[in-house]
């Protein structure tokens, strides 16, 4: 491995520009981690149109810190408040809070705290050496390779999701359609425009985005938003002892293991991650009976586990183009419209962003070490801020935002329209990030699919001819296939007996 790319990325982050974004970045995620239901996806859709006037650099850099800054955050509230700020921390709060009522929230931070940093630390060390590689395998991708990609993508982003399977491959569906409006890139025809010259160019990624997960989140959130006011728990010695750090321990070391793998994976992430660390510390524990009462292992894997996802869901972003999940679609976003194109080529011809980004990923952990604790009286003295006074002025910023990008008002029109779809999904349990995941695939999909087919000559069985399409269409079938026939199983398990077999009998 060239170790000068890597030292010229410090040499990048340590400009005092892109130092202060990537303090910016981590403290504007804290701020949203602990604020309940905001969320990185939403803020940084949000704050998309701020960045058309930074380096892409820098502005990757602050965004990947409020990413990576709000899995910390939203641990503060779980445990002072028993208030999730962030859906990877809704597991935190059973054990966190538990300490916190026997007057040992700072030791519930304090592990946190100790966990994040290792966990984002070890992950970043793990992206540094692996994410090259993955990269010089890209390489050999060419249009067949990119649609079977993108088809396990999108499979994995609907089956992997939380929620309900069914719901998850519909919101997946209703993203491609939307992806088809527009100009067809092949033959010119226009596609579900109804007339409308706004529509000719296709739907823009901002005001879906900022829609879905801006105003659509603030809607919902204004409703389900917590009446009473909770008193936070009080917070003293936040340096956790001995016996807490040995019995952290390993629950650090397998959290950070296990979030980086699932942090990969489309559909993963941070929420999927800090889930699964949590049932294996709970299973592997000679005395599950503690976990939910007050374990430090139950705080420690999954602290871990969301920050090592969050810091390896940038891999299939930077080496493959895939974003992982919604907040990587709309970092994903956030570099087309800087005129950035990721994927293979990003290592060998935008070395100083590859790398800029992924060396401001040591700084912003350190950051947040030095920050999380002294700061925790600040955010609680937020979080008592009526949401009818954040709320107005959040909506304000996103329309304005969203108007700025290209000067239209019909952009406004749309943020409005996919506000008022995502709160209905949020309503009747759509989860809006499939929707989202699918309409930045869809185009890469369907440019793919095409290319391949012309040139194959109209023969779709030649995708299992190449080597990497196949083997990726293989594994797409069998996550297709595994769910129906496990459901299949079961049902064969529990039918009754046929009444003719016992009079054989």
């Amino acid at each position: 491995m060239d170790l000068a790319p890597v030292l010229d990325g410090f040499t990048v982050v340590l400009e005092p520009t892109n130092l202060l974004y990537c303090l910016i970045g981590v403290v504007v995620g804290m701020l949203v981690g602990v604020l309940p239901g905001l969320g990185p996806a939403a803020t940084i859709a949000i704050l998309l149109p701020i960045t058309i006037g930074i380096e892409p650099v820098t502005a990757i850099i602050m965004l990947a810190g409020i990413f990576y800054g709000a899995q910390y955050g939203g641990t503060i509230t779980s445990v002072l408040l028993k208030l999730p700020g962030e859906a990877s921390s809704v597991v935190t709060v059973f054990d966190g809070h538990a300490l916190a009522r026997q007057g040992k929230a700072g030791t519930a931070l304090g592990i946190a705290a100790i966990g994040s940093f290792f966990g984002g630390t070890i992950s970043i060390v793990a992206l540094s050496f692996l994410a090259p590689v993955v990269a010089g395998f890209a390489l050999d991708f060419g249009p067949p390779e990119y649609t079977a990609l993108a088809l396990l993508g999108i499979l994995l982003v609907a089956t992997v999701s939380s929620g309900s399977r069914l719901k998850a491959v519909v919101a997946a569906v209703i993203g491609l359609l939307l992806a088809t409006v527009g100009r067809d890139a092949f033959t010119g025809g226009e596609r579900f425009t109804f007339g409308s010259l706004n529509l000719a160019d296709g739907l823009d990624f901002v005001p879906i985005a900022m829609g879905l997960f801006g105003l659509g989140e603030i809607l919902y959130n204004l409703e389900e938003r917590h009446n009473a006011a909770q008193a936070p728990a009080r917070v003293a010695n936040v340096w956790p002892s001995r016996k807490d750090l040995r019995q952290s321990s390993g629950a650090i070391g397998r959290g950070s293991v296990l979030g980086f793998v699932l942090g990969i994976l489309p559909g993963g992430g941070a929420t999927l991650s800090s889930l699964a660390a949590y049932a294996v510390e709970k299973k592997r524990s000679r005395t599950p009976e503690r976990f939910g009462n007050g374990a430090v292992e139950g705080v420690a894997g999954p602290e871990t586990a969301n920050n090592a996802a969050a810091t390896s869901s940038f891999i299939p972003l930077l080496t493959l183009g895939i974003p992982a999940n919604a907040t990587m679609a709309v970092i994903f976003g956030a570099l087309l419209i800087q005129g950035v194109s990721p994927g293979p080529q990003l290592v060998t011809q935008e070395p100083e962003l590859f790398w800029g980004v992924v060396n401001s990923m040591y700084i912003g952990n350190i950051l947040l070490l030095i920050m999380s604790i002294p700061l925790v009286g600040l955010f609680v003295k937020i979080l008592r801020v009526r949401p009818a006074i954040l709320a107005p002025i959040t909506v304000l910023i996103t329309l304005i935002g969203v108007y700025t990008v290209n000067n239209s008002v019909f952009d406004i029109v749309l943020v409005i329209a996919f506000g008022v779809l995502g709160y209905l999904m949020k309503k009747i349990g759509f989860d809006p990030g499939p929707l989202l995941l699918a309409f930045v695939l869809g185009t890469l999909l369907e440019d793919s699919l095409r290319r391949s087919l012309l040139i194959f000559e109209g023969d779709a069985t030649q995708f299992f001819t190449r080597p990497i399409s196949g083997v990726l269409l293989v594994v797409f079938l069998l996550v297709a296939l595994v769910p129906i026939a496990r459901s299949a199983l079961a049902r064969r398990r529990t039918a009754p007996a046929d009444p003719r077999s016992k009079e054989l009998v």
